[in-house]
């Protein structure tokens, strides 16, 4: 059985129909890329699965469960984590209050998860206490993905983590991430292309609301005018 399963997923936001037909099945511990243009929908279908945008049709599964017509905080406790575009942490409060106000428990599993991300981001560590305000955009992502990793989670779904950092930032999040994928189902979705084919195995295409194609990552960094047709590359 697939850890997630989307079948025919068809999603609207107001009047507008933004998710036309989405088929996908990701299993346990693989780490898979959403890929394509922007404006494609790839947002909209990570926000979906996490019930902030309406489902019309289709199916969401995680692990044989519906998620359809869930509000976030049952999707949530059911093991998946979003790391929204916008960071989606709180500017006035610290480090250490961000993550404490994430925990579902308050017990010794949650904080040996708490240990191992100030282990993986050592930036975070340093600036324990300081508020989230003060942070620069790179850790900023950092706590962002720590946040996600704090409970017991089945899946995490991350929005763009490379958007608006400096290459060596960018670098050390490729890093980590592909250290969290040793552990953590991940679903990745990212515009930087090298970042992509360092951190995830597959990819899923979305263009105009559809899955389009999909395949092993290796093989797409090889091919050229895939690249081109679907990804502007």
């Amino acid at each position: 059985m697939s850890l997630l399963k989307v079948e025919n997923l068809v999603s609207y936001i107001g009047l507008f129909t933004i998710l036309h037909g989405i088929n996908m099945e990701i299993q346990a511990g693989e780490a898979v890329g959403i890929l394509g243009r922007n404006g494609a929908g790839k947002t909209t279908f990570l926000r979906t699965v996490m019930g902030l945008v309406k489902t019309r049709s289709g199916v969401i599964e995680l692990d044989g469960q519906s998620l359809v017509g869930k509000p976030p905080h049952k999707i949530s406790q059911m093991g998946i984590a979003l790391c929204p575009e916008d960071y989606g942490v709180f500017d006035e409060l610290s480090i250490s209050e961000n993550l404490a106000l994430a925990k579902h428990k308050d017990d010794t599993a949650t904080q040996d998860r708490i240990t191992y991300v100030l282990d993986l981001f050592p930036d975070l560590k340093l600036a324990y206490k300081r508020p989230a305000r003060t942070l620069s955009g790179g850790q900023r992502q950092m706590l962002s993905v720590g946040r996600s990793l704090v409970n017991e989670t089945q899946l995490i779904l991350i929005d763009e983590p490379s958007k608006g950092l400096a290459p060596i930032v960018i670098e050390k999040m490729a890093l980590a991430l592909k250290e969290i994928s040793k552990k953590s189902t991940i679903l990745l979705v990212e515009q930087n292309f090298n970042m992509a084919l360092a951190v995830t195995d597959r990819y899923y295409i979305i263009d105009e609301g559809r899955t389009v194609h999909n395949g092993i990552m290796q093989e797409l960094a090889n091919d050229k005018e895939l690249q081109h047709r679907h990804l502007g590359l």
